[in-house]
């Protein structure tokens, strides 16, 4: 069903920030909640080309968060930006694992997620976001503080950097929190759809060599099939055992 009152808010939040920059950036996560499976990060670059685009007039009357979208309307958005938003919606995405989920904590995981995503939009030649860091991102070290894992930068970039939720303490980015983002924001509603569509394909994927718990309907929720599955013949290398100790005791 066609939105037009809501595109036409999502798209005026982001223009408010282009008439003081050339672009903006919004990132959103997917996973954060699921038993199992990695945690799944995207991150979309738009500029004033894409709210003059034909693909904005035709699809964007769609777009909302993810999460209050149907499965076939957010895999036929995924679909569109991959085939027809080239040079108009830059992207990028980003999984972060199981073992880095255990190692960092859940929001240590995301961060880094997000992190490598402005920094892939960052190296891809045809997108036009520059941004100077004070630091590089720093890989973890066993037993290192999760603090260590990225120094905050205040530098200036050539885009507006909207991030999903609470602010990012610390990251490598100055960036926007904007709390359920997803729902006010174009590009952080595009990210979402990114995020949560690669996610989903991933699972449905994984479900082929775990078929027990019911990957493809559930993506690593706790659902009733995946509870007993659990209970019945316990974990598989994607469940998450931080946090399984309620389940699994």
């Amino acid at each position: 069903m066609l939105d037009h009152a809501k595109s036409l808010s999502l798209a005026n939040f982001d223009l408010h920030f282009l008439k003081q920059v050339p672009g903006v950036i919004g990132i959103d996560e997917a996973g954060r909640g699921p038993l199992a499976g990695p945690v799944c990060a995207a991150a979309v670059y738009l500029d004033q080309t894409f709210f003059k685009s034909n693909w904005f007039g035709e699809y964007a009357p769609e777009v909302n968060d993810s999460k209050q979208l149907k499965e076939a309307t957010r895999e036929r958005l995924f679909d569109a930006i991959e085939d027809h938003g080239r040079e108009l919606i830059y992207t990028s995405c980003h999984m972060v694992s199981v073992q880095d989920i255990e190692t960092l904590n859940i929001l240590g995981a995301t961060r880094k997620a997000m992190a490598m995503c402005v920094k892939d939009l960052m190296a891809q030649s045809s997108c036009p976001f520059e941004c100077v860091l004070e630091t590089e991102y720093l890989p973890s070290l066993p037993g290192a503080s999760q603090e260590l894992l990225f120094k905050n930068s205040s530098r200036k970039s050539s885009a507006r950097v909207l991030v999903d939720g609470k602010p990012l303490k610390p990251f490598p980015y100055a960036h926007t929190s904007i709390v359920k983002g997803d729902g006010k924001s174009l590009a952080i509603a595009l990210a979402s759809i990114v995020a949560k569509v690669t996610r989903d394909r991933y699972m449905r994927n994984q479900a082929k060599m775990y078929p027990e718990y019911g990957f493809t309907s559930n993506k690593g929720y706790g659902t009733p099939k995946h509870l007993t599955a659990l209970k019945t013949i316990g974990p598989c290398k994607l469940h998450r055992m931080s946090f399984l100790t309620q389940i699994l005791s």
